[in-house]
């Protein structure tokens, strides 16, 4: 009977500690997560420089500007047109370019077309997370974790939408502007 109501006990202090760790998880990341501050002055940092030759090789006609959190890079390499981000630290935070819908997966192009089937498709940016570096980034003025994302932006009439869809092919309501 002792090991019954011993047991009993412990079972009760475990339920109870659960709830708590669980919430001291969600504050981990809340602290994982690095706070976006906006660059100071209008010059783009050497060290973005010398890191992007680094994580790119030295590229021709790179176009370099200072907006708000990021140092950013236009470029093209293989043909194909990126801009790339660099955050207070000039660490690569990652790079986007245009795609096609045909580019997204199966499943998020047939949601898009029976869903969506009113609006027309302004453009599709796929964003590629430097997944080495903890920085969100800030797309369509909203910060979003670091995952590789594409983006599509969808306009009607009325009003314009951007979805989110993931590498699984779930397509999610982003922004409505």
């Amino acid at each position: 009977m002792k090991k019954i109501a011993l047991l009993s006990v412990l079972f009760l202090m475990t339920m109870a500690v659960l709830p708590s760790q669980a919430q001291e998880t969600k504050s981990e990341r809340k602290v994982e997560r690095k706070a976006l501050h906006k660059l100071k002055g209008n010059e783009v940092s050497q060290m973005a420089k010398n890191n992007f030759n680094s994580d790119f090789g030295v590229v021709q006609n790179a176009i370099w500007k200072r907006e708000g959190t990021y140092d950013q890079v236009s470029f093209t390499q293989d043909g194909h047109k990126k801009t790339a981000y660099y955050d207070e630290q000039s660490n690569l935070v990652g790079t986007a370019q245009k795609k096609a819908l045909t580019d997204l997966p199966a499943k998020a192009q047939k949601e898009i077309s029976t869903k969506y089937k009113d609006y027309k498709v302004e453009q599709v940016i796929f964003y590629d997370d430097n997944e080495a570096d903890a920085t969100d980034m800030i797309l369509y003025e909203v910060q979003f974790e670091h995952a590789d994302n594409y983006f599509v932006e969808l306009k009607n009439a009325d009003k314009t939408i951007i979805l989110e869809v993931p590498m699984t092919g779930e397509v999610i309501l982003f922004k409505t502007m």
